[in-house]
């Protein structure tokens, strides 16, 4: 499998994604100047999306139905992330749903783990179903990151269009990248020379 991107799909990551993959799951919806992008588009593209972030080994299948359940909870996770940040009740029940349904769909068996740290619990996923698997620890990521302590610091991006999702390193920051925050003070600049 050809694992190279062409150049203009290689978006600089954003604060948080480096902990979370959920948020890069979202993440893989983005606008740029020629027009909308879908990392997820078809079932290769989303089968190389999830190999390259470990979820699943190159040599597992995804069928379409799997790539439906991978873009719904893409979704679901947007949703919750939007609710989670605008603080305006409850989400949406059917993303509630969509998440809780990839939750399940590959329980993890706890274990006790020894490193050289010492022991720990270790969670297990089921990989009786590889795909599953990977939901499911897509979803408990997002889990993780929509009742810890970082959920405090989840932002959309403010520059127009770009609708991804970061964790803010300071109060201030409105822009995922700095690639956003440039083209937003570009506009500004060029709508101010225009009116003068």
């Amino acid at each position: 499998m050809d694992h190279a991107d062409p150049v203009y799909l290689r978006q600089p990551p954003v604060p948080g994604e480096e902990r979370f993959l959920s948020l890069a799951l979202v993440n893989t919806r983005f606008d740029l100047s020629h027009g909308a992008v879908d990392l997820l588009d078809d079932t290769e593209a989303a089968h190389l999306w999830l190999v390259r972030h470990e979820l699943l080994t190159d040599r597992t299948a995804l069928n379409g139905r799997q790539h439906g359940r991978l873009l719904g909870l893409r979704e679901a996770v947007r949703a919750l992330l939007r609710a989670r940040t605008e603080g305006a009740g409850p989400p949406p029940a059917d993303a509630l749903d969509t998440l809780n349904s990839a939750l399940a769909g590959a329980p993890s068996t706890p274990r006790l783990a020894w490193s050289a740290t010492g022991p720990h619990r270790a969670d297990t996923p089921d990989t009786g179903n590889p795909v599953a698997a990977a939901l499911s620890q897509l979803a408990d990521d997002a889990t993780d990151l929509l009742v810890g302590t970082e959920a405090e610091r989840l932002t959309e991006c403010a520059a127009q269009n770009c609708a991804r999702w970061f964790l803010r390193s300071h109060g201030a920051r409105r822009w995922c990248t700095t690639r956003c925050g440039n083209r937003v003070r570009a506009a500004r600049s060029y709508a101010a020379r225009k009116q003068q």
